[in-house]
């Protein structure tokens, strides 16, 4: 990490606190909308009853919403995390700074409350009345807290490890937000009726405390920063001679510009 990024004054830290508050927010907003209008009933669940078609096309929605939100003028400002494990991994990676992990992950989980209810004020109770309740996740039949904690943990290590590959290389960097974007989409296909395919505790975080349903809340929140320090781990393992880049899932240095190994 340069000594710019090293010296963030507290208020800079801050205000992109704020700025990922309000980006987390429009995420749990567009992540429950998609859900209420695919899942819940509307003409796309009568159309389409199958679980896993309805999985791909709430995938498709998320990854499309994600991926714009990282390359939004707020995104390209704050990193566009929208995930403690995100956050956590990129202090660990050494180019976010220490102080700002706990306000980022404060504003994450603070703004997945807050989308969760922007939706339930636009969509009425239909939000909160199964099948959508909040847009929620609960993992599979037959799924423990220790499967459900080592499943959640290698898949956010994986894609984590694969952000951190990506971003310590400039011909990579710029292709984050559509990695991250289909990543997670495809979590949510592959995963969602066993797991479900959360992979970012400020995702599962407002529906379930909005929803009472908070049986496995601790692995969605733990769980994810586990894969997170793991994957910094195996990135400089397997990196040791290169270095990420910067912390902006939008591949590029503060001012837009594209990276360079010359910083």
């Amino acid at each position: 990490m340069d000594n710019q990024e090293q010296q963030v004054p507290f208020a800079r830290i801050l205000r992109d606190s704020a700025l990922e508050l309000l980006l987390t927010s429009v995420m749990l907003f567009g992540v429950t909308t998609i859900v209420r209008w695919v899942i819940g009933p509307s003409p796309i669940s009568r159309a389409i009853p199958q679980i896993h078609a309805e999985l791909l096309i709430v995938g498709a929605g998320v990854g499309i919403l994600i991926a714009g939100l990282i390359l939004s003028p707020a995104g390209k400002i704050t990193g566009g995390h929208m995930n403690p494990a995100i956050s956590l991994a990129m202090w660990r990676f050494g180019v976010f700074p220490g102080g700002g992990v706990v306000p980022y992950v404060v504003a994450q989980l603070l703004g997945s409350v807050l989308g969760v209810l922007m939706a339930r004020s636009v969509w009425g109770p239909v939000v909160a009345e199964a099948p959508v309740a909040y847009a929620v996740l609960q993992p599979g039949l037959g799924w423990s807290s220790v499967t459900l904690f080592a499943a959640e943990t290698v898949s956010m290590g994986t894609i984590i490890l694969i952000v951190g590959l990506c971003l310590a290389s400039p011909r990579l960097a710029s292709f984050v937000p559509w990695i991250v974007g289909a990543a997670i989409g495809i979590a949510i296909a592959l995963l969602g009726t066993s797991t479900g395919g959360s992979v970012n505790p400020a995702r599962q975080f407002g529906p379930a405390v909005l929803s009472g349903e908070t049986r496995f809340l601790w692995v969605y929140l733990l769980a994810p920063m586990a894969g997170a320090l793991l994957a910094a781990w195996l990135r400089e393992f397997i990196q040791r001679h290169r270095f990420v880049l910067t912390h902006r899932l939008c591949g590029t240095n503060r001012d837009g510009s594209a990276l360079s190994v010359n910083r």
